[in-house]
């Protein structure tokens, strides 16, 4: 049976492989967020304005 050598990888490779994984990462965040920024949410025209003191006064 022969031994299966594993060739070591050196300080820069390994480094080398995190920063691709890293910047693959972010640039796979900004573009998400750059879609959902894209995309045009619904929302109130005006503001909603509710009278809630007589809800908090029967909770009391």
């Amino acid at each position: 049976m022969q031994i299966k050598f594993k060739k070591q990888e050196s300080i820069g490779q390994s480094l080398a492989k995190k920063l691709i994984k890293v910047l693959v990462v972010c640039s796979i965040i900004i573009f998400c967020i750059f879609l959902l920024s894209k995309i045009n949410f619904p929302f109130p025209k005006n503001e909603i304005k509710k009278d809630i003191t007589n809800e908090i006064i029967k909770l009391k």
